[in-house]
């Protein structure tokens, strides 16, 4: 039996969950500072908090934690 990935949005990840980027949906501008703090395919994030209204978030990429918008981080695209 194959194993199937679930694939969901970076802005779905609740604090203390970790998932895979599958890839980024963004264009222009905000690709390119996605991938500029680390955010490329195969890059294991980890939500580390969330604001009380939830946004914007902080994730734990490649040693650095970084906030992000919800309209931000809907555009990363992960496997979990």
């Amino acid at each position: 039996m194959e194993q199937t990935e679930k694939q969901r949005a970076l802005s779905s990840l609740r604090c203390g969950q970790s998932a895979v980027v599958r890839a980024i949906e963004t264009q222009g501008a905000m690709r390119r500072r996605l991938q500029d703090i680390g955010l490329i395919s195969g890059t294991r994030v980890e939500c580390v908090g969330v604001s009380p209204l939830g946004d914007p978030a902080a994730y734990l990429i490649r040693g650095a934690v970084i906030a992000l918008r919800r309209e931000d981080s809907d555009g990363v695209q992960l496997c979990t």
